[in-house]
């Protein structure tokens, strides 16, 4: 079990055998771009210019990275995406196998027996019994009003299984932040500098006092629908807020100062895996990672209700 102070995340350790380390990348014949956006590449200073993040981030030094053109999903992966996965293959998450998972103290919708604890180093996490992709706010939860919400209580481990079914694959991480500027180089977030634009929420993010009280200025406690805001200038809905998204690479503070310039697949070794754009409950009173440039870890096999996943692809399939 671990806690990241963005997401928690309840984990299986050693209960279970994890899958494959090597991203999924399909090939010719399994390739399906159904849904995507052509992202156009080249060369921009990805990290965070404006010292933002925090240092064990590892958002620097900026430097420059070119990337060949690529395919990325319009919106994170659905609940109604992930049912027809899961209709379709059988597929058991790694959060069913286990039998609980990490929800957000005030969005708990469980029996008082199915309540386990709260998670030691980030007390607004509480372990609940049953809670999965289905219930995602515990056994009394349902997403049968939620298609259009993000898929969460996912692993990268799951996040691989889908992509394997799909025809797709996981971004890296220089693929997901050149793409989730939409076309804006050094910016803070898709649409410019400030967090409010003339005045309106264009994400979703914490309101009020972190952990305590939601003042719910953008409406939504927990997920949102994947379309609830306007598109960045790649056509790609929700970047940042919402939900963290699993992407391909292991995870090193250091990383940067190493990168290579063309195409980046992060380092060969790491326990973690990255995730990107922050989630519903980013605040700046503690985590300001709704940020593009901003990044986060979990280990592969975490799973909570503010991680979810978006896929992508190769433009073209090498031979």
């Amino acid at each position: 079990m671990s806690g990241a102070c963005c997401a928690g995340s309840v984990g299986q350790g050693d209960l279970l055998t994890v899958g494959p380390a090597a991203p999924y990348r399909p090939p010719a014949d399994r390739r399906d771009t159904r849904g995507q956006r052509a992202i156009p590449g080249g060369t921009f200073a990805m990290g965070d210019p404006f010292g933002d993040g925090d240092p064990a981030d590892g958002e620097g030094p900026v430097h420059e990275v070119t990337l060949a053109p690529y395919l990325v999903d319009e919106t994170a992966v659905t609940n109604a995406a992930f049912a027809r996965f899961v209709r379709a293959t059988g597929h058991v998450t790694e959060a069913e196998q286990l039998g609980v998972s990490a929800v957000f103290h005030l969005a708990v919708e469980a029996a008082r027996a199915d309540v386990l604890h709260r998670l030691d180093t980030t007390p607004w996490w509480v372990a609940v019994k049953g809670a999965d992709w289905r219930h995602p706010a515990g056994p009394l939860s349902s997403i049968g009003d939620l298609p259009h919400h993000p898929v969460v209580h996912v692993t990268w481990h799951d996040a691989q299984a889908y992509c394997r079914w799909a025809g797709k694959r996981l971004l890296t991480e220089a693929e997901w932040e050149f793409a989730a500027r939409g076309g804006l180089s050094g910016r803070r977030f898709p649409w410019g500098d400030e967090l409010h634009d003339g005045g309106a929420w264009r994400l979703n993010v914490w309101q009020g006092d972190f952990p305590r009280q939601n003042t719910l200025d953008d409406g939504h406690l927990t997920t949102a629908p994947v379309k609830s805001y306007r598109p960045n200038g790649y056509g790609l809905f929700q970047t940042v807020g919402n939900v963290w998204e699993w992407c391909a690479d292991r995870f090193d503070a250091g990383y940067y100062a190493d990168s290579p310039a063309d195409d980046p697949h992060g380092p060969r070794h790491g326990h973690t895996r990255v995730m990107r754009g922050g989630s519903y409950l980013c605040h700046d009173s503690y985590c300001n990672r709704y940020r593009v440039a901003a990044r986060s870890s979990n280990t592969p096999d975490s799973a909570s209700a503010n991680v979810g996943f978006r896929c992508g692809n190769s433009l073209s399939t090498p031979s």
